[in-house]
């Protein structure tokens, strides 16, 4: 177990997934291992409804999921800081015209996907790194009720309605398997941080891998350290460019058991290389936790377009 936890530390530094929904990484760290957080995307916060339209997550932490038996799969450094929990994770794709019910030949596909993620992180407190894994179970396609979702919140905004959900990616299982690496670089006071982070992600939904860092400057925490700021008001502001190699994305290819799908984008059509900028701004007080987030994506596929969306999360820490 020793040997295999060095190599994946000395490989991958070299590899970062960039994620739609992304929770893990070190600045959006609640400082406890009991919390609830909930996060929305939607592309509505930059003034456009396509691509990566809507996604959502319920994430709850606490020791309990110590006995998940999912965990045994995980590599667990010991003497690490660690957080158990599960996630409740949904996600939208639509093309330009989702009002038109025929089929967007050169655009993206209609798609949804819904899945339970149990996840795990670590942190060596010493060394400055954080290994984070998760296992996420789902679906693809119909099931994962993408178009009754937008419908309704199209309903109550008064936007028009999608009309091509009908030519979606059909069904198929989720089976993912991702595991995040970080190491802080640089840190002055409470004040600036900047981290290398890595990770890679395997399975039938996503699979790929890249390389990037993330900084933040503000009034920060110290999740890489068991001494923090001590003031209960934290604010700062942070930045992850991320490059990513693509392998598959199902989203727009279509699940790997399904071959009926009414529309999709061949293997040759999906950009092999894709670069994405999140950035946004937290706020801490007390036991509660509020971000904003904005998200850029170049094209995802030769005729597609770059991208954008934002969204925000509220969280409330139980100790």
């Amino acid at each position: 177990m020793m040997k295999l936890t060095t190599l994946l530390l000395l490989v991958l530094p070299i590899v970062l997934l960039s994620q739609k929904i992304n929770n893990l990484v070190s600045y959006r760290d609640m400082g406890s291992e009991s919390y609830f957080r909930f996060h929305y995307d939607n592309d509505f916060f930059s003034a456009s409804d396509q691509n990566y339209t809507q996604g959502y997550s319920f994430e709850f932490a606490n020791p309990i999921f110590k006995k998940n038996p999912i965990n045994y799969i995980f590599i667990k450094p010991t003497d690490h800081s660690t957080t158990f929990g599960v996630a409740i994770e949904h996600i939208g794709y639509t093309p330009s015209d989702f009002v038109s019910p025929e089929i967007q030949t050169g655009d993206r596909p209609f798609a949804a996907a819904i899945y339970l993620r149990s996840f795990f992180t670590s942190i060596d407190m010493v060394k400055k790194r954080r290994l984070s894994q998760s296992l996420s179970l789902g679906l693809i396609g119909p099931a994962a009720f993408g178009k009754e979702m937008q419908t309704e919140i199209h309903k109550l905004t008064g936007n028009k309605m999608p009309g091509g959900w009908d030519n979606q990616i059909q069904n198929d299982v989720v089976l993912n398997y991702n595991i995040d690496f970080e190491k802080q670089l640089y840190r002055y006071n409470d004040l600036v941080s900047l981290q290398s982070v890595a990770s890679i992600q395997l399975g039938t939904l996503f699979t790929n891998a890249a390389i990037g860092f993330n900084t933040s400057f503000g009034v920060l925490d110290a999740p890489f350290s068991l001494l923090s700021n001590s003031s209960a008001f934290k604010i700062y502001a942070y930045a992850q460019p991320v490059v990513s190699v693509v392998g598959y994305d199902a989203t727009l290819q279509g699940g790997i058991f399904t071959t009926d799908n009414p529309y999709f984008i061949s293997s040759k059509n999906v950009e092999s290389l894709t670069a994405q900028v999140d950035f946004g701004l937290i706020l801490k007080y007390n036991k509660i936790y509020l971000e904003y987030t904005r998200t850029s994506i170049t094209r995802e596929f030769r005729s597609g377009q770059s991208a954008k969306w934002g969204g925000f999360k509220v969280g409330y820490l139980f100790h």
